[in-house]
């Protein structure tokens, strides 16, 4: 009787050691997980705001008729289309 509860108290030993094990790479994924979330967002954000910035020097270029802007956003692929306003290269 006596080895039948100790072979069951190193079993729970065992999967209580488990459990932790789990608990801890579950948490670490979570982590990851939530830092990758984070890093996107801010990358969707950015994107956004990269692209006024980009409509805004196009708008510009085109009023003012600034050659070295023009070259200089031709450069970072954006096309200047004359009848259809700025147009950003797709990536």
């Amino acid at each position: 009787m006596k080895l039948l509860q100790l072979i069951l108290s190193c079993l729970v030993l065992l999967l209580v050691l488990g459990d932790m094990l789990l608990a801890i790479g579950n948490q670490s994924m979570q982590t990851e997980v939530s830092d990758r979330q984070q890093f996107i967002s801010q990358a969707i954000q950015l994107d956004n705001l990269s692209r006024q910035v980009v409509g805004v020097l196009a708008n510009l270029a085109m009023k003012t008729n600034d050659e070295p802007l023009k070259k200089l956003l031709a450069a970072s692929g954006v096309n200047l289309d004359v009848t259809g306003g700025p147009a950003p290269a797709s990536k």
